[in-house]
């Protein structure tokens, strides 16, 4: 199957283990670590080639270099076949702390060849019809080797831009057959936190969003003032009354004596600006926010600026998670701070994290069933995730609808691994305003009280998640499918059946009856992390992700561990067992 690890666990009782929640110990890597691993990651992919699938005509093209505390190196690969890029055919290569061959994950699990890199069609002709299939304006057209389904073809890639008139984002990338100028697949760039199902029953049934924002109104308390002889720019503390989360500290860039800009120094330049209402898709045509007191917003979305503050506070405090809780310096791990645009688009009713434009896009609603900016903590907390998976597996759809419906396992991963930190990063920001909790979207008003949630999933009607596997999760909606791995999360970090955590009542069940002890929630963060950025990549499914888990866990625990046959049993209670592993994973219909 697509994206089996192929390093075997570790049950040695000697693992380094950290305390629960604790960063990852190992420092940063020098350029000559990255260059011995890099070399013999590329040296193991062809001496094992039966195992990696990596042939002659094909180079491999690094995507990410980790040595775990525990001495354990991964090595992350697109590859290019004759000088072509491969859709569908990344890998991870697995080296011991002496950088000895170990095993593999990958995405194809077959020949990565095509009969001829030449094709019959021009660029042009590709982008006018991936132009003609999407509705929008094509870029550029790069030709690829599509490897995802079982026969791989010569396929052109295209990126095309469009009104965000169907709320699907304004960017997506086309696959167009060299050959027979067929569109293979259009895949949003952008994921939205609202689905295009999801827009669609909410129309249906006539329901209004009423978001829970507290009342409060009137400009936030005076920031502190730097001294009078501070040089600019300068790091400043100022202050920003939300929406959602109340009043709020914000460190802020001061360009001159009486001139603050909502850009953040301390992480990285994180900046939240304004597309001014227009589909802007370059941080840099986005206008700056600025005051002259660094105090910021008045709780009302009357004022423009109150969105930019609930942007830059939970853009700033995801950016404050992935680095305290998993030592992650930024979204790529690259120390750039979060980029955020409010009030895109006119009438856009949803939020996204845009690989494009490296920034998160905040709509302000349609007015019709999403009346205020989706600027809520626990959704940039998920779409700044998106960006995470994107940067590291970038576990992708099986499929896509004509409406932009997404479809099957990796997919509804990726919605789930979203769902999971950022509900982490709620718990670890702990804003009275908005308490931590296993839900998503509940600030959004919506009258089933929350969007999804991770206890018991199928509790959401209005995307139909379900709380356990089976074989209709290879073609299930992402959001719906999401609740598989969702539920397996929560069981791991909290156990089932009734139980009060922070206020909140949460009773969840297991696919058998037979109990789930969990082992905290710090510890199974740890884990899926851990999994996602070495044992998954972007065909991944549910029961390779039991496996990717199973084996974060014995790196990081042991494989004897209480924690590793807890990965198990949590799985087990949603239906994803080692005995249901699907032989072959059904070719999509794409």
């Amino acid at each position: 199957m697509a994206g089996t690890a192929a390093a075997t666990p570790s049950h040695s009782s000697d693992s380094a283990v950290r305390p629960a929640g604790a960063a990852p110990a190992a420092a940063p890597l020098s350029a000559a670590v990255k260059a011995e691993t890099v070399k013999a990651a590329r040296a193991a992919a062809l001496a094992h080639a039966p195992a990696t699938g990596v042939g002659r005509g094909e180079t491999l093209a690094v995507k990410d270099v980790l040595v775990d505390p525990e001495g354990k190196r991964h090595v992350r690969f697109a590859r290019s076949y004759r000088g072509v890029p491969v859709v569908g055919g990344d890998l991870v290569v697995h080296l011991d702390a002496k950088r000895a061959y170990l095993g593999v994950t990958r995405a194809a699990r077959h020949q990565v060849a095509v009969p001829s890199t030449t094709p019959s069609l021009s660029a042009s002709q590709a982008a006018a019809k991936a132009a003609a299939h999407t509705g929008g304006t094509a870029g550029g057209a790069e030709l690829v080797v599509d490897a995802r389904d079982s026969t791989p073809v010569l396929a052109y890639r295209v990126t095309v831009e469009k009104k965000d008139a169907d709320g699907t984002g304004p960017l997506h990338s086309v696959v167009v057959d060299a050959a027979s100028g067929k569109v293979v697949s259009s895949t949003p760039l952008t994921d939205g936190f609202i689905s295009p199902g999801l827009r669609k029953k909410l129309k249906d049934l006539g329901q209004q969003a009423a978001p829970d924002t507290p009342a409060r109104s009137g400009r936030p308390a005076a920031g502190e003032r730097p001294e009078p002889g501070a040089g600019f720019p300068a790091a400043a503390n100022g202050t920003g009354s939300s929406l959602f989360v109340g009043s709020v500290p914000l460190v802020t860039t001061r360009t001159a004596k009486d001139s603050f800009t909502l850009k953040d120094p301390s992480r990285g330049d994180g900046e939240t600006r304004t597309a001014g209402g227009k589909e802007l898709n370059s941080f840099a045509s986005g206008t700056a926010f600025t005051t002259s007191d660094n105090r910021w917003g008045s709780g009302t979305a009357a004022d423009p600026v109150t969105a930019a503050v609930d942007a830059q506070y939970g853009t700033t405090a995801t950016f404050d998670y992935y680095k305290s809780v998993f030592g992650r310096d930024g979204i790529k791990d690259d120390g750039a701070g979060p980029r955020a645009m409010v009030h895109y688009g006119d009438k856009v009713d949803n939020a996204y994290w845009d690989p494009d434009c490296g920034c998160m896009l905040y709509g302000d609603g349609d007015g019709e069933t999403f009346k205020q900016p989706l600027v809520a903590l626990d959704v940039t907390g998920h779409e700044l995730s998106h960006g995470v998976i994107g940067a590291t597996a970038d576990l992708q759809p099986t499929r896509v609808d004509k409406a932009g419906n997404q479809f099957g396992e990796a997919g509804s991963l990726n919605e789930s691994l979203a769902d999971i930190f950022g509900t982490g990063m709620e718990f670890h920001t702990n804003n009275p305003d908005n308490p931590p909790n296993y839900l998503l979207g509940e600030k959004l008003g919506l009258e089933q009280t929350f969007l999804r949630r991770l206890d018991k999933p199928s509790l959401d009607t209005l995307e139909g998640t379900v709380d356990y596997w089976d074989e209709g999760s290879y073609d299930r909606e992402v959001h719906a499918g999401s609740g598989v791995s969702s539920h397996a999360f929560y069981l791991l970090a909290e156990g089932s059946g009734k139980k009060t955590v922070g206020g909140f009542a949460y009773d969840s069940p297991t696919y058998d009856g037979a109990p789930v002890t969990g082992i905290g929630r710090q510890k199974a963060e740890q884990i899926l992390y851990r999994a996602l950025t070495r044992y998954m990549v972007s065909t991944t499914d549910f029961h390779e992700a039991r496996k990717a888990t199973l084996q974060a866990a014995a790196d990081i625990h042991g494989g004897d561990s209480a924690e590793y046959k807890a990965v198990d049993r949590a799985w087990a209670a949603v239906n994803v067992t080692e005995a249901n592993t699907p032989r072959q994973t059904p070719p999509a219909a794409r």
